[in-house]
């Protein structure tokens, strides 16, 4: 199998890995140069300390690109990624607790397989009662192998071992137990041992080369899409800073969560909740924000106007397309 179960699920200290890391750098190095080499760039993506160092690179980048460009961008860009790639944690690079897949522990054969289709993963987290309690992931590989015998299939003869982290683990740490137990998936925890989000390996190497896309991925097109009309189409999860740029405008208070960084965010942190679908919530900075798709938890899809209302045009309130108070349907569920 692909993913051998480890037989310490738990996570490993610093120190351990680093000391695995190491190793492989001076084995790759050999007696010559070039240990010394891979010992210093193993230690620029780290970030042990050289965060003068790589901006110091990156400003000779930007300066030699300047005058003689020989990287095209895609190279430019992974060279980059590359370059900060030691400053990421988990918390970075998973994928949040909303947006995974799972199978509870007692599906059906045929639910399985649905879900499997629909997911377009190779992998899938199984749960017992709730996300929270995560006991493995299961491989499409093992349900092909036991369909069609005839003993019923059954997960829990299928299931896999993953690992568990916290969310503040660098990623370089993560990679390095991924390749070391050649289990390819984590779950992420909080300090209370609720599930915060998952990580796979192909989320690790997309955050050097980009986004992998394979014949089962469906092009959502750009987060940020603007129309013939001058509104602008947006991802819930598209960046705040991305829609200034656009706009020329500040649209975070000072005084908002410097954490808050995407468009759904800022939406749930004016109104204080999760919009529903048709609610228009009002700006400050004169734009409207039309709720075009979301859930219980999170908004998804938005349409952003300009106003002719100057500043205070937006209350923190919010009403529905159709002219009602948004907060009335919101008590009616």
């Amino acid at each position: 199998m692909t993913d051998k179960p480890s037989s310490n699920p738990s996570v490993k200290p610093r120190n351990g890995v680093a000391k695995t890391e190491a190793e492989s750098s001076g084995n790759a190095g050999g007696s010559g140069g070039g240990g010394g080499f891979l010992n210093w760039l193993g230690r620029l993506l780290r970030g042990g300390g050289d965060t003068d160092l790589r901006e110091s690179i990156e400003e000779v980048i930007d300066e030699h690109e300047a005058l003689t460009p020989v990287l095209n961008p895609e190279q430019r860009e992974m060279l980059m990624n590359i370059i900060s790639f030691g400053e990421l944690e988990v918390n970075d690079v998973m994928v949040p607790r909303t947006d995974i897949v799972a199978l509870e522990a007692g599906s059906s054969p045929s639910d399985v397989v649905s879900t499997f289709r629909q997911a377009h993963h190779s992998r899938l987290p199984v749960y017992r009662e709730t996300l929270d309690d995560i006991a493995g992931f299961v491989h499409i590989k093992d349900v092909v192998d036991h369909w069609g015998r005839d003993d019923e299939l059954s997960l829990a003869r299928i299931l896999r071992e993953l690992l568990v982290v916290p969310p503040s683990m660098p990623i370089l740490d993560l990679l390095a137990r991924m390749r070391a137990t050649r289990i390819h998936m984590a779950v992420v925890v909080d300090e209370y041992g609720g599930t915060d989000g998952l990580v796979t390996i192909e989320d690790i190497v997309e955050e050097i080369v980009g986004e992998i896309e394979d014949e089962h991925d469906t092009h959502e097109g750009p987060s940020l899409l603007q129309r013939p009309d001058g509104s602008i189409e947006a991802d819930g999860r598209a960046e705040i800073e991305d829609l200034e740029k656009i706009l020329g405008l500040d649209l975070a208070p000072d005084e908002m969560d410097e954490d808050i960084d995407t468009l759904g965010g800022l939406v749930f942190a004016m109104l204080g909740r999760v919009p529903q679908i048709g609610e228009l919530i009002g700006h400050p900075g004169g734009l409207e924000f039309e709720i075009v798709d979301a859930d219980l938890r999170r908004v998804k899809r938005l349409l952003i106007r300009q106003t002719d209302k100057g500043d205070g045009a937006g209350d923190d309130g919010a009403r529905r397309s159709d002219g009602s108070d948004g907060d009335a349907s919101d008590e009616n569920g």
